[in-house]
């Protein structure tokens, strides 16, 4: 079951007025996690995987979508900038963050791991300050990928962000 959460622009994050936020829970239930996360991301075309946390501090991608799949722990992340909404997220959880998305980590145990990815053909960059104009336009020109990175070709975005016309 995935969830919707629509960002308006908050304070100098500019978050993502075409497409939400997408949370999954509970998408993996076993013990590798890990590399099941890593599977499915690269079965459904999604790459530039990592093996992480997330960082505690403010930041978006203006470059492309995001991956996050909860491997092992949980935190308590912000999603939308400062003054954003407060998310609880544990082991077998996973996070779709369209480009734009401001988050950072508020708490987390001493086991938190993050697999993260990426679109076929979109390299994430770390944003910090207000978007350039320049920033802005790629923000809103990245479009819908494929597939989604769990889901493949029916749900998750697939069903919950839709194509501009």
């Amino acid at each position: 079951m995935e969830q919707a959460i629509r960002l308006e622009p908050r304070d100098w994050v500019p978050n993502n007025r075409n497409f939400p936020v997408v949370v999954y829970r509970a998408v993996l239930d076993m013990p590798a996690r890990a590399e099941e996360f890593e599977r499915l991301f690269r079965a459904n075309g999604w790459g530039g995987i990592w093996r992480n946390g997330v960082y505690p501090f403010h930041h978006y991608h203006s470059t492309a979508h995001e991956i996050l799949g909860i491997a092992e722990g949980r935190a308590t992340l912000l999603i939308g900038g400062p003054g954003g909404k407060e998310i609880h997220v544990e082991a077998g959880d996973a996070l779709l963050l369209p480009a734009g998305t401001g988050h950072c980590r508020l708490e987390a145990s001493g086991d938190f791991l993050v697999i993260g990815g990426y679109p076929p053909g979109q390299e994430a960059d770390l944003c910090r300050n207000m978007p350039s104009a320049e920033q802005k336009a790629r923000i809103e020109e990245l479009g819908v990928p494929a597939t989604d990175p769990l889901r493949g070709k029916a749900g998750g975005l697939r069903s919950l962000w839709h194509a501009r016309t």
